[in-house]
């Protein structure tokens, strides 16, 4: 018996799906026509740890893409400015100590640095944004869900001037290219506020040191953020990685009290607080209504519906089982893959009437109804290998909402017309291994990235999918 435990299986998972003979089971084979459709994504949920600025033109569509963000800054718990004593020279407290010392404190500048990693377009296009205060009135609560469609003007108070303006491009050109090239270099957008914005937050920290014991009270009270709002410009997309606010001032110490020390503030845009980003997609309409193919566009752009042939792979194989069902979707290469937008690396297959809880309720795929894929660049496809389980699972719901409500077959589905369709939804994926190395996913969120492709299919080309059956002799 043990013998014929260790040679039962093998590696080899070519079959994966079929029975063998010797079980006494029968395959059988079919393909099946699957009809698919470009959908416009509309809003969708967008996470917090990047942001995106800019607007751009897709090449190869010849749609547009626009983005701004508004952020909040972190401020770390029972965070502490020098003594006060120490914002003097040692003279002045001794022989001219201010009436009123808070109102004679000031910074020295204060700044607001945009960090990116990487960004897309023309480095050396300029770009105008202008800088809003975020409204006291109305703060970006931490349990509130933000959508790409967000209306960011709701954050700031009506009839507000904006506080900097900035006209840069990608690349700065204020630097050498030994400064641009160094290794210690970071690429930034440095915006100058006026100093008493930061004399403002300085003062107020000696009046009321409470509103510095945490991110929650900081914004409250001392700060709620900014709206970077793009005035003008076009060809350039920048990928956001964090900003800060840094307040720059001088203060004295006793070991040295005629000279004054540069010392900086620091606050900073963090996953701990809230950051969220509009976009807005124009132009789509043409894309959605072409029947020669299908289209994936991120950000919030568009997704491709899948219809699944339910009815037709369970017809006259009632007593059979579905042991496999593969579907690809094959992607056109593009024209010029060096002006071209990006591909997504991962796509999300769930049922259309999930589309939005999925990522509302932060799900991961379950193999169930959804599934995840990743593009592989040899065959230029996605694959899902293997969804006979929603396909069970679709026929099964039916029978059972038609018992259940009593409808006919064809009653029951002009009722629940979404019933057999999916969407395919690029998106990003984290995964965690556990102590077994066993690999599984974290998250699923929505890719913000710019990508744009096109698949095999639309109205007039139906793609295909492979259902390999089983039943016993």
């Amino acid at each position: 018996m043990a013998a014929v435990c260790l040679i039962a299986c093998t590696e080899d998972t070519n079959t994966m799906g079929l029975y063998p003979d010797s079980d006494n089971i029968i395959n059988s084979y079919a393909m099946y026509d699957v009809s698919t459709r470009s959908l416009e994504m509309g809003a969708v949920r967008t996470a917090s740890d990047i942001n995106y600025l800019g607007e751009i033109v897709d090449p190869e569509t010849g749609t547009r893409i626009r983005s701004e963000f508004a952020a909040q800054y972190f401020c770390q718990e029972n965070y502490r400015f020098p003594d006060m004593e120490s914002m003097f020279p040692i003279d002045t407290l001794l022989s001219q100590q201010p009436e009123h010392p808070i109102d004679s404190i000031r910074c020295d500048s204060v700044e607001v640095r945009l960090y990116f990693d990487s960004y897309y377009g023309d480095g050396s296009n300029p770009m105008k944004v202008e800088v809003y205060p975020l409204s006291f009135g109305c703060i970006m609560e931490e349990d509130s869900v933000f959508y790409s469609n967000i209306d960011l003007n709701q954050f700031v108070d009506e009839g507000t001037q904006p506080i900097a303006t900035k006209v840069f491009s990608p690349i700065d050109y204020n630097l050498s290219d030994s400064e641009l090239n160094s290794s210690t270099h970071s690429n930034n957008i440095r915006i100058v506020l006026p100093d008493t914005f930061g004399t403002r937050i300085m003062q107020q920290y000696y009046r009321e040191p409470l509103s510095f014991k945490d991110a929650y009270t900081f914004i409250r009270k001392v700060f709620p953020g900014f709206y970077f709002k793009l005035k003008s410009g076009s060809g350039n997309m920048i990928y956001m990685s964090v900003s800060t606010v840094n307040i720059f001032f001088s203060y004295y110490t006793p070991e040295h009290p005629d000279s004054a020390i540069s010392a900086m503030g620091r606050f900073a845009s963090t996953p701990e607080v809230i950051q969220s980003t509009r976009f807005v997609n124009d132009d789509m309409q043409q894309l959605v209504e072409d029947n020669t193919c299908t289209y994936l566009k991120t950000p919030a752009g568009i997704c491709t519906e899948v219809t699944l042939p339910v009815n037709d792979v369970f017809l006259n194989h009632e007593s059979d089982s579905v042991s496999k069902a593969q579907l690809t979707l094959t992607r056109y290469n593009k024209a010029d893959d060096s002006y071209a937008l990006g591909t997504p690396e991962t796509v999300l297959l769930v049922r259309k009437s999930e589309m939005k809880s999925f990522f509302d309720n932060k799900e991961v795929s379950n193999s169930l109804t959804s599934y995840t894929t990743t593009f592989d660049a040899t065959y230029n496809t996605y694959t899902f290998s293997n969804i006979c389980r929603l396909l069970t699972y679709l026929q099964r719901e039916k029978k059972a909402g038609m018992a259940s409500e009593g409808l006919s077959e064809t009653q029951w589905e002009a009722a629940h017309p979404d019933w057999n369709k999916c969407v395919l939804i690029p998106v990003k994926t984290s995964t965690t291994t556990d102590a077994y190395g066993y690999s599984y996913q974290t998250s699923v969120t929505h890719d913000m990235d710019m990508n744009s492709i096109r698949l095999v299919g639309g109205a007039s080309k139906p793609i295909q999918m492979q259902v390999i059956y089983s039943r016993f002799r």
